[in-house]
């Protein structure tokens, strides 16, 4: 039978109205609101660095009690290594589907990362498109990273400077930045660096990468003066990047590099995260977003 115009114009509108009441019915049926907790972290493969996670994990379930709180590492590469060594870790995409399938409606995520950079605007990107999923979340909110403001800056500065043990007032200390070349966050080390510097002159910023490598710095450890420098971390865990790049004997590292410069090298192997004060700025990030559900 040939439609015409007018018959094909109200078969379009019936099934609209059909499908728009049924949609209206699935949306209409209420959910039971669950909330939960997902910590998103780099990760580490370094088994004492992975202690760490293990102290924020307890330091967020007395903070949040009862709350559901899952683990995901963005790393690819760590996520691989840990694979064959029979220890399972979600991305945070994994992370988040498995939310959803168990009925989750609410989810604060906190990233663990140090700045605002690749990584995290990544994680932020998929979980606004998690929320944006017909029938998932009914809210999902990313936390912000460690160095967030100026205070989140002088709480993570003012912390770190206090824990240097043996340190005298003329020693030197550089903190090790991960950095990266390609993200403007980059520049937030460069105001962290301003930060030490106004608490204490001899107090550095330096990075694996981007723009505060550890050859800027030896100009100004030769007008200072300096005969000995403390090299601690300015990352979440003393990881790979701690034990090599920076305390490691290889003749790139950090400290070959001052040593043969004519420095004496300390190395301090905790990471921000080995400090519940550090952890705490964190966790005032995760009960912001909290707030709004």
């Amino acid at each position: 039978m040939k439609l015409t115009k007018h018959m094909l114009s109200l078969l379009v509108m019936i099934t609209l109205l059909w499908c728009s009441l049924n949609g209206f019915a699935a949306h209409g049926e209420k959910k039971t609101e669950k909330k939960a907790i997902m910590l998103v972290t780099f990760g580490t493969s370094d088994p004492e660095a992975g202690k760490v996670f293990d102290r924020i994990d307890e330091q967020t379930r007395k903070a949040f009690s009862g709350m559901e709180i899952r683990w995901a590492y963005t790393s690819k590469m760590i996520r691989a290594k840990l694979a064959k060594e029979g220890k399972f870790l979600d991305s945070p995409e994994m992370a988040m589907s498995k939310l959803m399938s168990d009925g989750y409606t609410h989810v604060a995520v906190l990233s663990l990362h140090t700045i605002p950079g690749e990584e995290f605007h990544e994680l932020y990107q998929n979980a606004q498109l998690f929320g944006q999923m017909a029938g998932g979340f009914e809210k999902i909110l990313v936390a912000r990273p460690l160095l967030s403001s100026a205070k989140d800056m002088e709480t993570v500065a003012g912390t770190l400077m206090k824990n240097i043990p043996g340190r005298k007032p003329a020693d030197a200390v550089i903190f090790m930045g991960h950095g990266t070349g390609c993200h403007p966050a980059d520049a937030l080390y460069l105001a962290m660096n301003q930060v030490f510097q106004e608490i204490d002159s001899r107090a550095f910023v330096g990075n694996v990468e981007g723009k505060l490598m550890i050859e800027t710095l030896l100009p100004r450890l030769k007008q200072l003066k300096i005969k000995k420098v403390y090299l601690v971390p300015l990352m979440s865990v003393a990881g790979d990047h701690a034990k090599n790049d920076m305390a490691g004997d290889e003749p790139e590292s950090w400290k070959s590099i001052l040593t043969r410069s004519g420095y004496s090298c300390e190395s301090i192997l905790k990471g921000t995260a080995d400090y519940p004060e550090i952890v705490e700025v964190w966790l005032d990030h995760l009960r912001t977003v909290l707030a709004h559900f």
